[in-house]
């Protein structure tokens, strides 16, 4: 598929390791890489969607020494989710780097800001002024 689309003129983007849209079937969130197979199998697709001709490469929730092999071997970039500090280029969802979420919170997230709180308490002036008659006032009104 990704040969046929490249050869179409369509850029794609690879994605190896931890499948969030799979994860029922994969029994949870679960790290790649772990053992000498996983490596071989990851390397193994990284050279086949560079092949295929894919133009860069998502490795998400891989071990970050077989992501530094992968980063390495090939030629497209690779951006890494969870996948160490030596891929080519990082992605951390920004819902989760400004604190957002508190149940569920990946190893590898790093928060920036404690937005969760921060919008709880907005919410809670906006809630407090709607009650208290102070929201919307003169100059939020037209006339």
């Amino acid at each position: 598929m990704v040969k046929t689309l490249t050869d179409e003129g369509v850029i794609v983007v690879g994605h190896i390791g931890l499948m969030p849209q799979f994860v029922r079937l994969d029994g949870g969130y679960k790290i790649k890489g772990k053992n000498e197979e996983q490596q071989k199998k990851l390397l193994e697709d990284a050279l086949s969607l560079e092949e295929a001709g894919a133009g860069l490469l998502v490795l998400e929730g891989i071990t970050a020494p077989i992501a530094q092999k992968i980063t390495q071997t090939i030629k497209i970039p690779t951006i890494g989710i969870g996948s160490g500090k030596d891929c080519d280029g990082q992605i951390l969802v920004w819902s989760d780097m400004l604190g957002f979420f508190d149940s569920f919170k990946p190893k590898f997230v790093r928060e920036y800001l404690k937005g969760k709180e921060l919008v709880q308490n907005a919410i809670k002036q906006y809630a407090d002024d709607v009650k208290k008659g102070n929201f919307p006032n003169e100059l939020e009104s037209y006339y």
